[in-house]
């Protein structure tokens, strides 16, 4: 019997479809853009968010949201504004080949789901340039009459709690596991990997790899999204 077409891929974001120029892992935890924002917010800024890395190592937070409860109090302390914010947000590149790559899958009648420990206004991207159907994101930021962070709106968007949110998508739109893509490249993916029929490790963690079905291993700085193309079928 032939293998089922795949109809559906879930992406992971961060250091996936965007380069955010950051490979190192902390204990348990994924490259980030969190971590981007810190460094940009300044050495105190960033020591304190290494902090949480520590904590969220240690299992001394009850779950994903509060770990980032804890850094946007960071990010609120060292007076993150909105034109800051998005001045960092737009400035981290897609990776070589991810535009071109998404518009393939589409013509090939493949729905985009990303799946992000991460910001929603950078996920937004995602969808204004590659018409991704569906965008959960664990961090949406408001802000007050002087560009000041005023409010948020959190998802239990990461580690098993992205494997929720890909279940939910796949009883939707009716499909089974062999009919389901991953791509990805944090060991907080893991979990996803093993939910779905096929999964990629895009230039990713070794923890990631071990059980992923295809991984994609590239030079530093000659990264291109294309090769996970025929992982999904496509030549």
């Amino acid at each position: 019997m032939a293998k089922p077409r795949i109809k559906l891929v879930f992406f992971d974001m961060d250091g996936t479809i965007f380069n955010n120029g950051l490979k190192d892992s902390f204990g348990n935890t994924a490259p980030s853009t969190w971590t981007v924002l810190a460094r940009h917010l300044g050495k105190q800024a960033l020591e304190e968010e290494e902090q949480t890395k520590i904590k969220w190592t240690n299992k001394e937070y009850k779950g994903y949201l509060d770990w980032m409860d804890d850094t946007i109090k960071i990010h609120k302390k060292y007076g993150l504004t909105k034109d800051f914010f998005f001045k960092v947000i737009n400035s981290i590149p897609y990776f070589d080949g991810v535009k071109e790559t998404m518009e393939i899958l589409k013509k090939n009648n493949i729905t985009l789901c990303m799946i992000s420990g991460s910001f929603k206004e950078m996920a937004n991207r995602a969808i204004e340039d590659s018409g991704f159907r569906h965008v959960f994101a664990a961090c949406e930021y408001f802000w007050d009459e002087n560009n000041k962070l005023k409010e948020w709106n959190l998802l239990p968007c990461d580690y098993e709690g992205k494997v929720d949110f890909m279940r939910l998508v796949m009883l939707e739109h009716g499909l089974g596991k062999n009919e389901c893509a991953f791509v990805g490249d944090g060991r907080n993916d893991i979990p996803l990997a093993q939910v779905v029929g096929t999964s990629i490790c895009f230039n990713g963690a070794k923890e990631l790899q071990a059980v992923c079905t295809y991984s994609v291993n590239q030079e530093p700085g000659k990264e291109d999204f294309r090769a996970v193309l025929p992982y999904l079928g496509i030549n």
